[in-house]
């Protein structure tokens, strides 16, 4: 069933209610506990897929990110205790062929896809020193003609009664807030301020007209010399963000601080030997961070439910999540002048079809002298398009096209 709400509210952008928004980027513990769980669950489905021609049970969203040790120092410093990754979670290690049981190697698999995130997140981590990977999922044996296997071209049945959430556009605060993470953490930036780890919060407050970003930038050490280099990096982080703030701030005033916890006089720093305070200070949990769209925004709608790590196939809690997503952002792209704000909420009831929805409600902040009834017709065929299209969702997320953190 779906169902198309007029809203009353003011565009989140326009509200005087302060607006909050944050991002944890790549190389927050939370957000590596995110790409690793996900990353998970995509090479082992792809395993399934080419090895047994089927998608098989896992859960693989849970995952403890335990930090290590370690003192910096301008130029380098020790590391006295490796972080340690471990991946927790639900996934078939034996599958049963012409009466055989066959082994499936989920420990070894797991654990090589960790090290591949950590090699893709970090610049400046050794795995033979920095961190212990290791998997621990459990399971029991599944015979391939199991109730699992729905075939590869067919919709399946919800896996639970739960519901996701999707919103469109951002407002120029959430655009700011996640772009700036993003530059920051691109190969471009870190080219130009080796200094600046990959572990970056973001966190912004529009208050009426201004803009105010707090950024927290962990620094590696071995770029960093002395204090002066420090605050230079510092200098470089906030002019960049500056700069990516500019292009979207519209009439905003914005104004951006970096590392506002360092005490100078007292060579109390954000220094890392890695780039991320995993390495002393700041555990991890699939979960803990970024939404399905990338942000967490206190005054939007929202679900607790962890996207990364779950099922492909058929865990509502992380596919309505993503089709909510992008039907939002396709009804306001196709609407665009007639509808200035979507949310989507859709609720599924165990054991019946993805793409038939207990529930899917959209909520749409109009323009002004809309016809509404037109609007909703279509908002509704966009919703339940991106429904059907399920299978390309899931193929999609097989091939790592989408982020779910």
């Amino acid at each position: 069933m779906l169902h198309v709400t007029k809203s009353n509210r003011v565009p989140t952008g326009l509200s005087d209610f302060p607006e909050m928004v944050e991002r944890k980027g790549k190389g927050h513990p939370d957000s590596v506990a995110d790409e690793a769980a996900e990353a998970c669950s995509r090479e082992l489905t792809k395993y399934y897929l080419e090895e047994y021609g089927q998608y098989f049970h896992l859960n693989l969203d849970k995952a403890a990110y335990v930090a290590g040790q370690a003192i910096p120092e301008f130029g380098g410093g020790k590391i006295f205790q490796p972080q340690e990754f471990e991946i927790i979670g639900r996934a078939v290690d034996t599958v049963l062929i012409d009466g055989k049981i066959q082994q499936i190697p989920v420990r070894t698999l797991l654990r090589n896809t960790i090290k591949d995130v950590f090699l893709s997140t970090f610049r400046n981590i050794d795995l033979n020193r920095d961190v212990i990977i290791d998997a621990r999922t459990k399971s029991g044996s599944v015979d391939l003609t199991g109730l699992y296997d729905a075939g590869l071209n067919m919709v399946p049945l919800a896996n639970d009664t739960s519901f996701g959430v999707g919103f469109a556009p951002f407002s120029p605060t959430e655009q700011m807030v996640y772009n700036v993470e993003q530059y920051l953490n691109s190969d471009a930036f870190k080219n130009k301020c080796p200094a600046s780890g990959e572990d970056i919060k973001v966190m912004g407050l529009r208050n009426g007209d201004q803009i105010e970003l707090t950024i927290c930038n962990a620094m590696v050490s071995k770029y960093v010399h002395d204090k002066s280099e420090y605050i230079n990096a510092v200098e470089t982080v906030k002019q960049a963000a500056l700069e990516v703030c500019s292009v979207i701030s519209c009439d905003h005033e914005v104004r951006v601080s970096v590392n506002t916890g360092d005490i100078l006089e007292k060579d109390i720093l954000y220094l890392t030997i890695t780039g991320t305070s995993a390495e002393a200070g700041d555990d991890g949990q699939v979960g803990r961070g970024n939404r399905a769209n990338g942000l967490i925004t206190p005054g939007r709608v929202q679900t607790l439910e962890a996207a990364a790590g779950k099922n492909s196939n058929n865990h509502v809690g992380k596919l309505y999540s993503l089709v909510a997503n992008r039907a939002a952002r396709k009804i306001i792209d196709e609407l665009q002048g007639d509808v200035v704000e979507c949310q989507i909420r859709i609720l599924s009831q165990i054991g019946h079809p993805i793409n038939k929805p207990w529930m899917g409600d959209i909520e749409l902040i109009p323009a002004a002298n809309v016809n509404f009834d037109n609007v909703s017709l279509r908002a509704k065929e966009i919703l339940q398009t991106e429904l059907d299209d399920y299978l390309t969702l899931r193929q999609d997320l097989l091939e790592g096209k989408v982020k779910v953190w």
